[in-house]
């Protein structure tokens, strides 16, 4: 049993959705899994990121990244990490670890200077997201749980603006996920 970590690909829409149908309880489970394929579906520039884990040739994890820009100057700020899930048989294994910190390696790799987040600060603090340094972007809605907005630098030259507002893709373009 070996796990893989590749770039998600439209043959590959089903499984995506099955495991955030499967990861997400019922009041969530169909936007999110929505979410998911517009994700997949939406060109951009720069392109989103999605990857898929599998094992024994079955997709068990999904994380997308999509770029984010300052609302005002339109100035590319990072990426946004939405949405993360594994399969919960899969669960507990470091699979959602691994693939977010494989969409890291290669938003390294483009020169992305940093990545949001919103969502639990115990799972993303641990893997080196800082609410702290988020405070300094508005997230592009007001967020039902303010302390889940995280942000993590991906350079060691990336000095973040004094306050801004973030404006993401298309599919993330909607109060009812914030």
């Amino acid at each position: 049993m070996s796990l893989v970590i590749r770039t998600a690909t439209a043959e590959d829409e089903s499984g995506i959705q099955t495991v955030h149908l499967d990861a997400f309880d019922a009041s969530e489970r169909d936007a999110v899994a929505a979410l998911a394929i517009e994700l997949l579906r939406e060109a951009s520039a720069p392109k989103i990121q999605n990857f898929v884990a599998e094992l024994d040739g079955g997709i068990v994890g999904h994380v997308a990244f999509s770029p984010a820009w300052d609302a005002a100057s339109g100035h590319l700020l990072g990426y946004v990490l939405a949405p993360l899930a594994v399969s919960p048989s899969c669960q507990g294994k470091a699979i959602g670890t691994k693939l977010v910190q494989h969409g890291i390696e290669a938003l390294k790799q483009e020169q992305i200077p940093a990545v949001f987040v919103y969502g639990d600060p115990k799972y993303y603090g641990r893997l080196g997201f800082s609410v702290d340094l988020a405070a300094q972007y508005t997230a592009p809605y007001p967020l039902q749980y303010p302390q889940g907005w995280q942000a993590m630098c991906l350079s060691t030259n990336h000095t973040a603006p004094l306050a801004c507002k973030i404006k993401c893709v298309a599919a993330l373009d909607d109060e009812a996920l914030w």
